[in-house]
């Protein structure tokens, strides 16, 4: 009777609910103290794994289609003793996208009749600006455009919310000059450029301002795309046998290089070998202890800063592929750039525009450039205080005066030390030629 009610629908008195107890029943059922239930026995030879995918703890057998009840291999069971059921109505409704004010029919509850249609959240209307004719008089006016073509534009722009192929599909031939898509966008963002400059409001957002449509370049990019889905079978094997010798070319420079450093090593070398091995004077006077002196680079060599790939090959490449570091800077040196660029409030990754990879790439050069010369500048002014104490405790009482000009201005340490103001009166037996040629040789 209770279903015969809700059908009918027909209100029934309080307290007569169907519960799952009333349809199943209580279970009565008892478990025996001391009762266990035996687990089933795996059989021989099976995997673990394998036996768990055939049966569950019921010992249930597995269903013949797949089920998302999200509990894996058991059954869903019958969820009775609900409350009433929500009713439905067939009601109409209108949809906001339309203008026809068109009306159509379908179920909804009945709790949500007075609710807004929900899918007209989706309908997203395109603003387009709008210029009265004083204003397309003085700024808008172009030698190749009427302004009934560009009052037709806009109104094209309305309807179908800037889709530039369907404008251009739609474009009136009979009444007007045809018009390609680069003519269509190029006269629109030029006016929509001119007018965020005028005036603010919808349909004028900020970066319209700066913004300019290259109409030459777009048919440019079309013609390349269209002359290359149009290549012959013999064309494309061509431009990979090019490629091809490309890379067999590149293989040979890299080859070349790589044997002219190995001679240059050699050949430097063997320099080294050649040279006389000075000998240092030993003095009985005094004593000195041990320094630990920092290794030196070579500073005859010419310091120079990151040689970047060219990304000249052939393909598809990013440009922030041109900003990215060769393979031959150490980590030390990647870290002291970057400890330079946070120090001047330097993005680490900017954005790869064309002048901003250059610039970047320069910056870096410069900054890698810097610190080299620093670690080297810090290098001599150790030898040369090295060499300024040695001097000193192998004469006492004779100091090793130093121009103004050559101290460094960050730090109270000279950055070069020099022998000609020595004083006329050294003895030679004590100062030696050796001690002079070798401070002359440093500074040199």
């Amino acid at each position: 009777m209770a279903d015969v009610r809700d059908i009918l629908d027909i209100e029934r008195a309080q307290g007569t609910e169907v519960t799952k107890e009333a349809i199943v029943g209580a279970d009565k059922k008892k478990k025996l103290f001391g009762a266990t239930k035996s687990a089933p026995k795996r059989p021989e030879g099976m995997a673990r794994e394998v036996y768990a995918l055939l049966y569950n703890d019921k010992n249930d057998a597995p269903p013949l289609f797949p089920t998302d009840a999200g509990q894996g291999y058991k059954n869903m069971k019958a969820n009775l003793g609900m409350k009433k059921v929500r009713p439905w109505k067939w009601m109409p409704f209108t949809n906001p996208a339309r203008t026809d004010n068109a009306v159509f029919h379908h179920w909804r509850r009945v709790c949500d009749e007075a609710k807004e249609y929900p899918f007209a959240r989706f309908n997203k209307k395109v603003q387009i600006p709008v210029y009265t004719d004083a204003e397309y008089n003085l700024h808008l006016q172009h030698d190749n455009w009427t302004n009934a073509e560009t009052d037709h534009l806009f109104d094209l722009a309305r309807r179908f919310d800037l889709r530039f192929v369907v404008m251009a599909d739609r474009w009136d031939r009979s009444k007007f000059d045809p018009r390609s898509i680069e003519d269509l966008k190029e006269r629109y963002y030029s006016i929509v450029t001119t007018l965020s400059k005028l005036k603010t409001g919808p349909g004028f957002p900020p970066e319209a301002k700066n913004y300019h449509f290259d109409a030459e370049h777009e048919r440019r990019r079309k013609e390349q795309l269209e002359r290359l889905y149009s290549r012959t079978k013999e064309q494309v094997e061509e431009e990979m046998m090019l490629q091809n010798e490309l890379r067999k070319i590149e293989a040979r420079k890299k080859e070349r290089d790589r044997k002219t450093q190995d001679l240059q090593k050699l050949i430097s070398a063997a320099d080294s070998q050649s040279e006389p091995k000075k000998t240092e004077r030993k003095f009985t006077r005094k004593k000195l202890p041990p320094q630990t002196r920092p290794k030196v680079d070579n500073l005859s060599g010419e310091l120079s800063g990151i040689k970047f790939p060219d990304m000249k090959g052939s393909g598809v490449t990013l440009r922030s592929q041109r900003m990215k570091l060769p393979a031959n800077i150490g980590q030390k040196k990647t870290k002291a750039i970057e400890q330079l660029l946070n120090e001047f409030n330097i993005d680490n990754n900017p954005v790869p525009t064309e002048e901003i990879c250059q610039h970047f790439n320069e910056l870096r050069s410069d900054l890698l450039l810097l610190h080299e010369l620093k670690i080297a500048m810090s290098n001599c002014e150790f030898e040369l205080q090295s060499l300024r104490h040695q001097y000193e405790a192998a004469d006492p009482g004779k100091t090793l005066v130093i121009p103004k000009g050559l101290f460094n201005e960050s730090s109270s340490t000279p950055v070069i030390t020099t022998a000609s103001t020595v004083n006329q009166k050294t003895d030679a037996d004590v100062a030696g030629p050796s001690t002079s040629q070798q401070c002359s040789s440093t500074m040199l």
